[in-house]
Order: structure tokens, then C-alpha cells, then sequence
């Protein structure tokens, strides 16, 4: 004990001379640090409004600059926005403008940034060239406030001081129980208890009790590292697919991208002695071609299409989209056999009933589940063969492919896979039901990150896992550990993109109403709802005919003055509950015909055909209200679809309370699908609502919409990648300095 107090004593002399000599050097550091963030920010703010700024300079519109710039410059760091022209004359200026601050030196090609002394503190000011095609539009000049730095800067220091000095005592702690245990072989002990921690895939190793304590504090620091690091959103960024290709460039630089999903983004078609190209009417074909057209890289899909093998190369592959090729395509071919087990079988007989929970009985055949297990095997070795480089970011996408991240885990151990799961996750209980529920678990327990779009569906994956697995849940964190390796289980709210490219060169909302009504033959006078979905048992179509049933039984002011339009496209005809689905509807919507239906009016029209996204966005705006009825559903990205189609804020969303879309659009009329009578007296409260509700309903849901939408989605995960990515490589190198250290099970060393 003496020698360690002797060796103790100088060393907190030592940390002190250190913490002295060096916190002007840190501190300085720091200072730095925060000149570099606030310089990059100021880069994010002239890339989101270089565009909308030299447009107005160019049209001369001083007003719409200012109002920019004064709605800009809410964020407290950005102190101030202004323009200056060539001549170095400040022309335009946010109301916050220090008085003392003109225009800074000319950027010319590069941006120039200049630290300059203020009265209460220092600003540092950003000047970017504007310009296209030549043409000098002057300097725009971003403001920023570095007085917030030097405080944190301070803050810094006394906590670097602390840190020291508690770190002073925690190595004379550990000096002292170095001492104590030195004759008992500590270092082979406090390794093997380290080791599942270091090495990632070691099994778990219960360590000697005389350092049991001091193994559990240092597992501690270091999950301490996990801790998920949230989306900066000191300012406003406008999420868009150069946004998304920058954060790929700064946070996954050299990242290669493999998404698989069982539709493809682009189908061929042969008809007759011609080659048509069709572009699916998929919610996850939507959200995603958008993100792999930003990202660029594979897609690995399934090719359905008549023309499709004739249409690729000897690798299988096609370059897409036809007009701009951006990415490859590489299809699966899968046989007759293969498609009736896999898809039709166990994923739309078994998977999707068994999730929806929609009372109809999942069918679960081991053929089903044999063809089932050898695609998603074909998927894996599809994956493995795209693949350039052995740590890909592989984006798994939906209830096809539930073994798939554990097969690709097999064969690249050091990829990143992000699997999503576009449907509901039902409660352990229901979950049970499946015959090979633990090997599904273990399938997806394979991703390094596992997504679902709600927080209730993650909660019910991690229930499931507790219960038919054994495995280490962190609820806090929302993890689960299995053999050697830790999933993030995270909600991830699935959008659209913003602007919809549908909503590109749609006629106004009057001319959409007139069409509309005249295309489908309606009263001009009528109020119109609108549905459009598949003929599918969880959307809920009959039950919404009879709310209409029910809303004209007990307001029959509504006869002759409403009509509800349904856009259903028949889906997997094959299979006998679809088709059951669709009978019901018809029949349920020729009964309300017949009880209330009058010469040249009907309550009801039923259209049981595909339409286009820009037939959709026309009937959406054409429309008093959409009606979303769904029984059960992850997202349901119409409802997100007929906000973005609004961009006269006006209409009305009457939405399923089981929607996962109901978690987020907060502002629309929630109801129970499975009560008629409610649903028909939310469809009269919106037919009655006053313009100005529906304003400011649709203004809150259309700001949501575009601020989380499909590349935020996406930014949010690609960002969790890049972080246990950046985690991963940090302990590969504690593994390699430790390496000669490590001890042999038996106790040798190496």
C-alpha cells in the first residue's frame, strides 16, 4: 500500500502539470472546432437558398429577399444575412445587420471567411459568390455569432479540468487495486472480461469476482459510446437528394449501396413487336427509387416483366432510369414454383395476415416456407456477388427477406445492413402463432440496424425477441444482443419525396374539380370524397362503404349533394381472400347504390382499375376530402400523398386511427375504421368544416410533410449507419493493438 501511495502522489502531481500546460492548447482546439462547424453551417445555409436568391436577384424582387432573409435568420446562431452587389454596396440586409459591419472582401470563386471583433464579442462572416453562366450577381454574406463558441469554449475547460482531476482519481484507484490483485493474474482476468466487449463476436465469459466490479465499470464507459447522436437541428435543412448525396460524401465516403427489395423500380413489358417500360404503382417502389437515384449504387429485385431478361446484360444487370441512368438494376429471376411458395405462400398467405392483424387466418405450408428460405438464399448470393468491397451498405427492404440480413451477415461480416419492415410488428402473443418464428428473429436479428415506422412496432419486435429467444434487451437503448452482435431497433417513419414529381405540371384546383367531375361523370355540384388503394382485406373498403351508408341514414341532407370516388386496383387475385375482398366491396357498394342512389346519382362510384400517380394527385386535388380507413397499416403513404397534393392548403383527411400516418398527422379527423357510425359522422364534420380550419389543418400537415420527408427519412438512418460504422472501425483497432496482448482460453499467451 505504501509503494502504491508513493506512486500515486507524483502522479497527480504529473496530471496536474499536465491539465495546467495543456488546457490553453485544447482550449484553443476547441475554438477551432467550432470556427470549422460554424463555417460548414454556414455552407449548408448558401446551398439550401444559393438557387432561390439568385433567382430573385435576377428578377429584382428586394421584398421576397428580405422576407427571406428576416425568416432565415431565426436561428440564434446565424446572426445576420445580407447581399452585397459586385460593387461592394450592401443592397440588401436581415433587420438583425450589426450597424458597424459593411461589406467584407470580394469572394470572387471561393467562399471568404473573415473573424471579426464586435463590442460584446466576435461574428464571423461568410461571403459565397453568387453566379451562374458567367453572370456576377455579387456576394452573399452569412453572419454567424461566435460569442455562443467562446462560452462553450469556457464550459469546456471547467469540465476538462474536472475530468482530469476525477480521472487523477480514477487511475489511483486503479493503481491500488492494480497492487491488491497483481499476484492473482489481473491482467489475463480483466482481459477475458473485456473481451466480448472488444472483440464483438467472443462468447460471454463471466469474470473472476475480485474484478467483477471494476470489468462492470469499464463496460459501462464504454456502452457509454452508444449513445445515439441525434439529427442536428440548430438550422433548418431542406432535405432533397443533393442534400442526401452530400451527407453520403461527408459521413460514408467510398460507401458502397445495395438495396434489395422484391419489386423492381422499372419493369419490361413486351407488347407485341414492342418494349414498354412501366414504373410499378408501389408505396415502397415510390419511396425508395427516389433515395437509390440519389445514392446511386445496386438495386437487387425480382424480374417479373415479359421483357425483362431481354433487356439486361450477361451480369443480369440494366442501367435506370431509362432517361438519366443513375444506378444499376440487377434482377432475380425466380421460377413459377419459387414465386408460389415464396410470395404468394408464406409472405402473403403467412407474413401479411399474421402482421395486419385483420382477423383473416394466416396459412403457413412447409413448402411455402422451403421455397421461402431457398429465395431469400438466392437474394443473400446475389448480394454477395454485387458487392465491390467486404463492408457494403446493404438496404433490406420488407417481409420478403426476413432471413436474408442473417444470411448476408454469414458471408460479409463486416457489412452495415439496414433492413426496414414496411408492415405492422403484432404483440408476442400473435407473433407466436408462426411455426418458425425463432429462425425469422434470428434472420432479422442479423442487421446492424432494424427499422419500423412506428415506436409501438418496435416495442412489440422487442417483446418478441425476449420472448422466444435468448437475448440481452436494452430497452433504454433499444437494442438486442445475440450472438456477439447488438441490432438497433429504431422507428423510422416512412414519407414521401418533397415535391412530389406528380404534382409537376398539374392543372389548378378548379380545372382538376371540373375534370374530374366530367371524366367520372359526377354532378359538378356534388362535394367529392376520395379513396385510392389495392383491393386489399387491410384497407378497409367495405367498411368505408357502409360509414357512407350510415352518413346519408343519418344526414340525409347529404343525398344527392355527396359522392365518394374509389380508386381500387385488384392485387393478388390468386389468392382467395383478395378476391373475397373485392367481391365484398362490390357488393357492399351496389347496396348503398340501391338504397340511396337517384337518376344520374350515385353515393358511390366504384373504379376497379390502376391509376397512374398523376391520376391520383389530379382526383386528390379535385377533392373536399380523402378518406384513409385502413384496419391496420405500418404507414399508409396516401394520406401523405393527398397533403402534398394540397397546395391550396384546403380539403380534409378523414384517417384511420391504425394508420401509422395517424402518429404524425395529428391535424387530420382521426376515426375507427371498425365504427361505421363514427366514420360517418367525421366524413359530415369535414363535409361542414369552414375553410379556414381546413387552411390551418393542412397548412400544419403539408409543413410536417415536407420537412420529414423522404430524404430525412433515409438521411436519419444513413446517419445511424455512419455512426456504428465510424464505432466499428474504432474497435477493430482497439482488437489490433491489443492483439499481442490477448490471452490464449488455456491461459498461454500468444
Amino acid at each position: 500500500m505504501r509503494m502504491a501511495l508513493r506512486f500515486i502522489v507524483p502522479l497527480l502531481l504529473v496530471l496536474a502539470g499536465i491539465a495546467w500546460a495543456t488546457t490553453p492548447i485544447l482550449s484553443d482546439l476547441i475554438q477551432r472546432w467550432f470556427r470549422a462547424d460554424v463555417e460548414l453551417r454556414a455552407q449548408l445555409v448558401f446551398d439550401s437558398i444559393n438557387d432561390t436568391v439568385a433567382r430573385e436577384v435576377k428578377e429584382s424582387d428586394g421584398p421576397r429577399i428580405d422576407l427571406l432573409f428576416q425568416r432565415i435568420t431565426r436561428d440564434e446562431r446565424l446572426l445576420a444575412l445580407g447581399l452585397c452587389a459586385p460593387n461592394g454596396r450592401l443592397t440588401h440586409r436581415s433587420p438583425s445587420w450589426p450597424k458597424t459591419l459593411g461589406c467584407p472582401p470580394r469572394a470572387l470563386r471561393v467562399p471568404a471567411f473573415t473573424v471579426a471583433a464586435r463590442g460584446d464579442g466576435t461574428v464571423l462572416t461568410a461571403a459565397f459568390p453568387l453566379g451562374e453562366d458567367g453572370n456576377d450577381l455579387g456576394d452573399l454574406v452569412i453572419v454567424h455569432d461566435l460569442s455562443f463558441s467562446e462560452r462553450r469554449g469556457a464550459t469546456l475547460e471547467r469540465y476538462l479540468t474536472v475530468f482530469l482531476a476525477l480521472l487523477g482519481v480514477l487511475i489511483a484507484g486503479v493503481t491500488v487495486a492494480v497492487a491488491l490483485v497483481m499476484r492473482r493474474n489481473w491482467v489475463q482476468a480483466v482481459r477475458k472480461g473485456l473481451a466480448p466487449v472488444v472483440a464483438g463476436d467472443a462468447p460471454e465469459r463471466t469474470p473472476e469476482p475480485a474484478i467483477a466490479g471494476l470489468v462492470a465499470e469499464m463496460r459501462e464507459m464504454l456502452r457509454d459510446l452508444d449513445v445515439p447522436r441525434g439529427i442536428s437541428e440548430a438550422i433548418r435543412v431542406d432535405w432533397n437528394p443533393d442534400t442526401l448525396q452530400n451527407l453520403l460524401k461527408s459521413e460514408l465516403p467510398g460507401a458502397e449501396v445495395i438495396v434489395v427489395s422484391n419489386r423492381e423500380p422499372y419493369i419490361h413489358n413486351r407488347e407485341g413487336d414492342t418494349i414498354h417500360v412501366q414504373r410499378p404503382a408501389s408505396g415502397l417502389v415510390t419511396a425508395l427509387e427516389p433515395i437509390t437515384r440519389a445514392c446511386g449504387g445496386t438495386w437487387i429485385a425480382h424480374g417479373s416483366g415479359s421483357a425483362d431478361a431481354e433487356t439486361v446484360d450477361r451480369q443480369d444487370h440494366i442501367q435506370v432510369p431509362p432517361e438519366a441512368p443513375a444506378y444499376t438494376l440487377r434482377r432475380v429471376w425466380l421460377s413459377d414454383e419459387e414465386q408460389e411458395g415464396y410470395y404468394y405462400g408464406l409472405a402473403n398467405e403467412g407474413l401479411w395476415p399474421l402482421c395486419h392483424i385483420v382477423f383473416v387466418r394466416p396459412t403457413f405450408r412447409a413448402s411455402d416456407w422451403e421455397q421461402y428460405v431457398a429465395v431469400n438464399r438466392k437474394f443473400a448470393e446475389a448480394v454477395v456477388a454485387e458487392a465491390k468491397s467486404p463492408n457494403p451498405l446493404v438496404l433490406v427492404q420488407d417481409y420478403h427477406f426476413a432471413l436474408l440480413p442473417q444470411m448476408v451477415r454469414e458471408r460479409l461480416p463486416g457489412a452495415t445492413i439496414i433492413t426496414f419492415w414496411h408492415i405492422p410488428w403484432p404483440n408476442p402473443e400473435v407473433f407466436g402463432i408462426c411455426p418458425w418464428r425463432e429462425e425469422i428473429l434470428q434472420g432479422l436479428l442479423g442487421s446492424t440496424i432494424l427499422g419500423f415506422h412506428t415506436q409501438f412496432h418496435c416495442l412489440n419486435f422487442l417483446d418478441s425477441v425476449d420472448r422466444f429467444l435468448e437475448c440481452r434487451i436494452d430497452r433504454e437503448q433499444s437494442t438486442a444482443r445475440t450472438g456477439g452482435r447488438t441490432t438497433l431497433v429504431r422507428p423510422y417513419p416512412i414519407s414521401i419525396e418533397w415535391p412530389p414529381s406528380a404534382l409537376v405540371g398539374q392543372p389548378s384546383v378548379p380545372e382538376c374539380r371540373a375534370k374530374v367531375r366530367r371524366d367520372y361523370e359526377l354532378d359538378p355540384n356534388v362535394l367529392l370524397a376520395v379513396g385510392v388503394e389495392r383491393f386489399d382485406y387491410t384497407k378497409g373498403i367495405a367498411d368505408r362503404f357502409r360509414a357512407v351508408e350510415n352518413l346519408l341514414e343519418h344526414h340525409p341532407e347529404w343525398i344527392g349533394r355527396f359522392t365518394l370516388l374509389q380508386i381500387a386496383a385488384p392485387t393478388r387475385s390468386s389468392l382467395p381472400a383478395y378476391r373475397q375482398t373485392q367481391a365484398e366491396a362490390e357488393a357492399v357498394a351496389t347496396g348503398v347504390n340501391q338504397r340511396f342512389g337517384r337518376p344520374g346519382w350515385w353515393p358511390i362510384a366504384l373504379v376497379a382499375r390502376h391509376h397512374e400517380p398523376e391520376q391520383v394527385f389530379t382526383l386528390f386535388r379535385a377533392a373536399d376530402l380523402c378518406l384513409v380507413s385502413s384496419l391496420h397499416d405500418g404507414m399508409n403513404l396516401v394520406a401523405k400523398e393527398f397533403v402534398a397534393a394540397r397546395d391550396d392548403d384546403d380539403g380534409v383527411l378523414v384517417l384511420s386511427s391504425f394508420a401509422g400516418v395517424s402518429r404524425e398527422l395529428l391535424e387530420a379527423l382521426i376515426v375507427n375504421p371498425y365504427d361505421s357510425s363514427a366514420m360517418g359522422e367525421a366524413m359530415h364534420r369535414a363535409l361542414l368544416m369552414p375553410r379556414e380550419q381546413r387552411r390551418d389543418r393542412m397548412h400544419l400537415m403539408r409543413a410536417l410533410v415536407a420537412e420529414h420527408n423522404i430524404y430525412f427519412w433515409a438521411g436519419r438512418m444513413l446517419l445511424e449507419a455512419a455512426r456504428l460504422r465510424k464505432r466499428q472501425r474504432i474497435q477493430d483497432q482497439i482488437v489490433q493493438v491489443t492483439a499481442p496482448f490477448t490471452w490464449r482460453r488455456g491461459g498461454g499467451s500468444r
